[in-house]
């Protein structure tokens, strides 16, 4: 566009330029023109912040002011006379997130996050690429452009993430060669199929020579991997885990040459467990959400994690420089780091012990103040596939067979599962789900294709009447329910068959749906609202007897093949360890 290019706008000098501005927004085409001459008049303005000047890279606070021309960081200045006592700090980075799990595309995600200081962050866009390859991932792009907001997608390194699912899309090894080529694919993302890199599967190899042919970071996924098969996994070329949940797991990966994302999502909360990597190794650590849902993403982000991590009388300066630095340095991302002729890519907080987030900067443009997003939203478009038609009651009965059931039994706060094997409930013939003793039907069923839902059972979701159902399903995205009875779930399946992908909640008068018309998995509307709305959803939920703290992500997850130890996909009940189908029904002497 020749306006943009000039950088002067020569074409309009003879008009005046909030004239000019009030009538390009009448018209809806030049919308996101507008916003965008907006945001380059914003940088153009010259402006200072005065505070403590919080400075990681020399480990240093002093007060002073920050001069701020044209989006950068010009000067620095010293000054113990300054009267303000807010801290300016640069901003912050999630270093590994899947913006999907969101529920809001990543425009709306943006003006969610700034609000609480985050001006960044290192995404892994395999949900959508799942489901809709490499189209997908051009589409989180392309919208995160339309916002000042610094995304940084990689390339997915399991698509899907195992041969035992449906899923939308595959990548081989050309789709990845094609995706990391590019300048605005930074890494390859998480590398799921552990035992693959463990056992040097010539596949598996094929995905890291490519970003290391390219120069780019491989990123890890091996919960639980310790000994000699951590060393292999690391020495493969995986320099990142954010799966570990014990601290001794975490030393053993940062022992062979790995960090350590300390993960506290919706579902998975390792913070408590890993922090005291802290007191020794805070330059092997950054911190991350992994999944956020959007009701949890208006209440705080990555701050949080800060304000905790302070409470426990950790270095502020170390904290910061895990959140801040280490992603930074490790991906080679171009955020500011508070150091003149940088992007002015700052935060200004209270304090550090309270540490609420008061403005933030990106690129010099404020997108956010006193917990009020400044970015507007975008129009965007939905694109989906989902091709599943509705079930009947049918087609999820479980023929007893003899035997005890396999059961999955869900962790709260965790993605690993158990299993255990327990009495069945039988009514003339069938096993049906014991709300009682909290034995209940799950159910996964194929979006993409015509197939019979594959059945199992779960404990520890608690529900005592209803069904829930998802088309958030790590990593392929079916359909996932898990409820009291067939009926219900029946019902609640076919909530997300009508609306072609959501989340929703089925039980007596209790009927409702949130539509993700992005790929099944997102919404476009307003953010806000969807967290409002999800957040009823999730009230629901809990109403009708879940005790989990996420019920809708621990579901979520149920489908996820690499995570041990039971799960559920499209095909069948699955070993985790194992790495293979296991039967619902077995025959034991216990």
């Amino acid at each position: 566009m020749i306006l943009q290019n000039t950088g002067s706008y020569i074409l309009f000098l003879w008009l005046p330029r909030q004239f000019l501005l009030q009538k390009l927004l009448t018209f809806s085409i030049f919308s996101n023109f507008v916003k965008k001459l907006q945001e380059d008049m914003n940088r153009k303005n010259s402006f200072g912040l005065s505070g403590y000047i919080v400075d990681l890279k020399h480990e240093k606070i002093f007060k002073g002011t920050i001069h701020i021309e044209n989006g950068y960081i010009k000067s620095i200045i010293r000054d113990d006379s300054v009267s303000s006592q807010n801290y300016i700090l640069p901003g912050l980075i999630d270093s590994h997130i899947h913006i999907e799990s969101s529920m809001l595309i990543p425009s709306e995600f943006a003006r969610l996050a700034v609000v609480h200081g985050t001006v960044a962050t290192v995404s892994d866009p395999h949900e959508i690429a799942n489901v809709l390859g490499i189209d997908g991932i051009d589409y989180m792009i392309n919208n995160g452009n339309k916002v000042p907001f610094k995304f940084f997608f990689g390339a997915s390194a399991c698509v899907p993430a195992t041969p035992f699912e449906t899923s939308g899309a595959k990548f081989g090894l050309k789709e990845l060669d094609q995706l990391l080529a590019r300048n605005d694919i930074k890494y390859l993302s998480e590398m799921m199929n552990f035992p693959g890199v463990i056992s040097h599967s010539e596949f598996e190899m094929g995905k890291i020579a490519i970003a290391k042919k390219y120069g780019k970071p491989v990123d890890g996924h091996a919960p639980g991997i310790k000994g000699d098969d951590a060393r292999k996994y690391a020495e493969a070329g995986v320099s990142t885990d954010h799966e570990c949940f014990t601290i001794d797991e975490a030393l053993e990966k940062i022992k062979y040459g790995m960090k350590i994302q300390i993960r506290e999502g919706s579902a998975a909360k390792n913070f408590e467990a890993l922090i005291g990597l802290m007191e020794s190794y805070a330059d092997k650590v950054l911190f991350c959400s992994d999944d956020k849902h959007p009701d949890d993403l208006t209440e705080g982000h990555i701050n949080l994690m800060i304000k905790r991590a302070i409470a426990k009388a950790y270095d502020p300066i170390k904290i910061l420089k895990s959140v801040i630095i280490n992603p930074i340095e490790h991906y080679d991302l171009p955020v500011g780091t508070l150091q003149t002729g940088d992007p002015a890519d700052i935060i200004m907080v209270d304090n550090l012990n309270d540490f609420n987030v008061l403005q933030t900067y990106i690129d010099g443009v404020k997108v956010a103040e006193n917990g009020r997003t400044l970015i507007e939203s975008v129009v965007e478009k939905t694109p989906n596939k989902f091709f599943a038609t509705p079930i009947e009651i049918d087609d999820i009965a479980v023929a007893y067979t003899g035997g005890k059931l396999k059961v999955i039994e869900a962790l709260d706060g965790e993605l690993i599962t158990k299993a255990g094997f327990y009495q069945p409930k039988v009514v003339e013939g069938k096993v049906i789900s014991n709300a009682g003793n909290d034995l209940l039907k799950i159910v996964v069923y194929n979006r993409y294709e015509k197939a019979r839902p594959s059945v199992a059972f779960i404990k520890n979701f608690g529900l005592k009447q209803g069904a829930l159902a998802s088309s958030v399903a790590h990593d392929s995205h079916n359909i996932v329910s898990v409820g009291t009875s067939d009926k219900a779930i029946v019902q609640a399946v076919n909530n997300i068959v009508e609306v072609k992908g959501g989340v929703s909640v089925v039980a007596g008068d209790i009927d409702e749906t949130l539509p993700l018309p992005v790929a099944g998995l997102m919404s476009a509307d307003d953010g806000f609202q969807v967290a409002e709305k999800y957040h009823l959803l999730d009230r629901y939920a809990h109403i009708i007897g879940s005790k989990l703290s996420a019920p809708f992500m621990t579901m979520s997850f149920m489908a996820l093949l690499v995570i041990p130890q039971l799960k559920l996909s499209d095909k069948g009940l699955f070993d985790g360890k194992n790495f293979s189908f296991t039967p619902l029904l077995e025959e034991r002497g216990d």
